[in-house]
């Protein structure tokens, strides 16, 4: 009788990557993957240990699945990527209810670490996260008509604040040609949107190439009979190229949304936190976007509460959101993080008034999604159907706007029955918080 596996999955979409590539290991050895927890012999616990609130986020799921280990049949548990890989000695030490770790080096172990954890014995696994093959076989987790194509693993950026240079180890891109054919293995199965990721996916091909070749590599990828939209996230601001912005403007594949992460405006605070941008440069290729791309919508992050922070930094933040209006914007409150240069800087803030800025932000931020939002009533956007609501009683979908998981959705009447995955023409009637409500029009 085959071990019956079940996953739990957290984090980013870098880590879901890193989920679906075990996932395929374990079926080619053998094992049984089943979708409900109590069905299961093993559960993996892929884990993030980004910051403090990602921390706890792993910590109360482990505390989960050990309750079916307990009070039900399951027999062993698992632990995965960031968080054992960041707290190695202390993950199995204050839980002792785990049986298995493995860092994000050895995720070819996941089948040795199964077996363990159904056998009941210890098991760790820590192999080099700097030259562990990238790639692979993977079992597509995401609806089929999208997936994550991850184009390299790691970061050398060194921001103050981040753990995660010390967790993924260096950055790595994947060879061009390796990642081609794997689109076109994604396309085979009816993938129809890519979404580009790495740590820093503006520096895809330096450490291959000499050059960043995000550009051509997107070039590539629209040759590829299929898929339709690609969709480019976590772009660094100062390595966006003016060969990029040509190759997103002239490319009718890429759709007009790029990922920019900016963190703050203050040139004091970005030179705290390692940024290699200033207020001077993030206006400046923020200008250009605007200019070159009419129409693109532009997804950022900023951060409150950064060590020294003053109330003048701030302010110049909050002011800077409500100029640029951002389409998408995301904020979070600065966690101290051990093992990070922040981590020891002096002027910490109080985690009242951090909380208050971020608040200050998002408020600001509602505002200028729900103008945006309006502005779209009476236009006909282009959407990729997801499925049908059936509370709603309505189909949903997304427009080249939204990313996946992290954006808003558009949901629809329709005069006829939609397949999931096909693109329709939806005349947008209405807002509803962050979402819009329309109807299809042939």
């Amino acid at each position: 009788m085959s071990i019956k596996v079940g996953f739990v999955s957290l984090g980013c979409p870098k880590n879901l990557v890193n989920t679906e590539t075990m996932l395929a290991r374990l079926v080619s050895a053998g094992f049984e993957i089943v979708a409900e927890d109590v069905d299961a012999d093993v559960i993996v616990v892929n884990t993030c240990a980004f910051i403090e609130s990602a921390k706890k986020e792993a910590i109360d799921n482990i505390l989960d699945v050990a309750w079916l280990k307990e009070n039900h049949t399951l027999k062993g548990i698992v632990v995965a990527g960031c968080l054992p890989e960041r707290y190695r000695d202390e993950v199995m030490k204050e839980l002792p209810e785990v049986d298995a770790i493995i860092g994000v080096g050895s995720i070819d172990d996941i089948c040795e670490a199964v077996t363990a954890a159904y056998e009941g014995r210890k098991f760790s696994s820590f192999g080099d996260k700097n030259t562990v093959p990238l790639g692979g076989e993977r079992v597509i987790t995401t609806p089929e008509y999208f997936a994550y194509l991850q184009i390299a693993e790691g970061c050398d950026n060194c921001c103050s604040y981040c753990a995660i240079p010390s967790i993924r180890g260096r950055f790595r891109s994947r060879p061009m040609s390796e990642i081609i054919d794997e689109a076109r293995d994604l396309a085979s199965l009816g993938v129809k949107e890519l979404c580009v990721i790495a740590q820093d996916t503006t520096r895809y091909g330096e450490d291959l190439y000499g050059v960043y070749s995000l550009d051509s590599l997107v070039h590539e990828l629209s040759q590829i009979d299929g898929i339709e939209w690609i969709r480019l996230l976590y772009c660094y601001p100062d390595r966006i190229t003016n060969s990029l912005i040509d190759e997103i403007a002239s490319n009718p594949k890429v759709v007009k949304y790029l990922d920019i992460p900016i963190q703050h405006i203050s040139t004091p605070v970005l030179k705290r936190m390692n940024r290699r941008d200033s207020e001077e440069s993030i206006r400046e290729i923020i200008s250009k976007l605007r200019n070159r791309i009419p129409g693109i919508y532009l997804r950022t992050t900023v951060m409150t509460g950064f060590p020294g922070e003053t109330d003048e930094d701030f302010d110049k933040l909050l002011a800077f959101v409500k100029e640029t209006r951002f389409e998408r914007l995301g904020a979070f409150v600065y966690s101290r993080e051990e093992g990070t240069p922040a981590y020891d800087l002096s002027d910490q803030v109080p985690e009242k008034l951090k909380r208050k800025r971020y608040e200050l932000i998002m408020r600001e931020q509602r505002k200028i999604h729900a103008a945006i939002n309006k502005a779209t009533v009476g236009k006909t956007l282009r959407v990729i159907n997801e499925g049908y609501d059936q509370v709603a009683e309505s189909y949903y979908g997304r427009s080249f706007a939204d990313a996946p998981d992290i954006d808003g959705k558009i949901y629809y009447s329709s005069p006829r029955r939609l397949r999931d995955g096909e693109f329709v023409n939806v005349l947008v009637q209405d807002v509803i918080d962050y979402d819009l409500t329309g109807k299809v029009v042939e």
